[in-house]
């Protein structure tokens, strides 16, 4: 971690000067107050997550209670039934105002097939300073995992606060992915902008 965030140092300033003449272009044009990929009635069991075992598994990631990680998820589950897959990792950034911020970590498929994720992007928040943070991201409606390697725009008004948890949502056709931080990565407004996922590390967010 201590060399990711010193490359994330280093790389700050071209960032923010490229993300001053890029980042305004990158949010979705229709604002969508919360994603809803697909019916939930429609999402096999065996196919998909279920809360209580993605309970667990958010609460010891993220370090969070039982409790705050149950009531993320029922929300959730609300607007968009049960997950496909998910992400684990841990992510560090960089703002003053306008940012950046990389992550790397797994995705693991309810059909068993995992791989490995680099993300990348610029982010408007209201703070300065860096940060660093592990992330739980759901996934919705990924039927190939290739399909998970492009830029994920985040969905306007879809930020929001639960349980001490953020959340917020990112969308492209039919793939929604749902990114769920905690502690010192509660910067809602770094969550603007687009996320570029990856199969390897890239040092420019664009």
């Amino acid at each position: 971690m201590t060399d990711f965030k010193h490359r994330i140092r280093i790389f700050t300033g071209l960032m923010l000067a490229a993300v001053l003449l890029t980042g305004c272009q990158t949010t979705p044009n229709n604002p969508i107050a919360r994603a809803n990929p697909q019916d939930p009635q429609n999402q096999s069991g065996s196919e998909a997550y279920d809360e209580q075992e993605l309970t667990t598994i958010i609460s010891t990631h993220l370090g969070v209670t039982a409790e705050s990680a149950a009531t993320a998820i029922e929300r959730i589950f609300k607007d968009s039934g049960q997950p496909v897959g998910y992400i684990t990792g841990e992510e560090g950034g960089a703002a003053l105002a306008v940012g950046v911020r990389y992550g790397k970590g797994t995705l693991w498929m309810k059909t068993g097939d995992t791989q490995k994720v680099y993300w990348q992007g610029p982010t408007i928040g209201f703070d300065v300073g860096g940060d660093a943070s592990k992330v739980f991201t759901l996934v919705y409606g990924l039927k190939d995992p290739d399909d998970l390697f492009r830029r994920f725009p985040g969905i306007d008004g879809s930020a929001y606060l639960v349980a001490g948890i953020a959340v917020n949502y990112q969308q492209v056709d039919d793939v929604t992915l749902v990114p769920i931080r905690s502690g010192v990565g509660l910067r809602l407004g770094a969550n603007a902008g687009y996320t570029k996922y990856s199969r390897k590390r890239r040092y420019l967010p664009f």
